[in-house]
């Protein structure tokens, strides 16, 4: 009997469980994924907010403004959990981090930057990525779009 389960599994099941189309590509361990033309690479961050964590989906390279992010979530403090209360909050180890298959059922915050592309995301796995439209997942997950570009 086998019991070979595709490492991304987890997130795949989320995604057809939303009716979210996605592909997972291959990657190196510990780098970025290859670039993929018309494809922006994007990185999860998860943030305490007082007793709940929020994912936040952000351009890999670009900065984003906490004072935005904390008005649009209401409070006056954020905090980043250390590795052990990401993978705590989620499931994934940094690096892997995604909204898809993610523990807890976080809301989900993309930055407007991210609109109307298409985006390489985490997918649990160091060994694959997943590509979706930005537009499918905020709707899968009725995440926020908010303007997080850094002044």
């Amino acid at each position: 009997m086998s019991t070979d389960v595709e490492p991304y599994a987890a997130a795949a099941a989320d995604a057809a469980s939303r009716e979210l189309a996605v592909s997972f590509i291959a990657r190196t361990p510990g780098q970025r994924p290859a670039p993929v033309e018309g494809v922006e690479l994007v990185k999860t961050i998860v943030v305490q907010a007082k007793d709940r964590f929020v994912l936040v989906l952000t351009p890999v390279d670009a900065q984003f403004s906490w004072a935005k992010l904390r008005a649009h979530l209401g409070v006056n403090k954020l905090s980043l959990p250390d590795a052990d209360g990401a993978f705590a909050a989620t499931g994934y180890v940094r690096g892997t981090i995604t909204p898809l298959g993610a523990a807890g059922s976080w809301p989900v915050v993309v930055d407007a930057r991210l609109a109307g592309r298409r985006i390489a995301i985490g997918s649990g796995s160091a060994e694959f990525g997943a590509l979706v439209s930005a537009d499918e997942l905020v709707s899968a997950y009725s995440a926020a779009v908010v303007e997080l570009a850094a002044e």
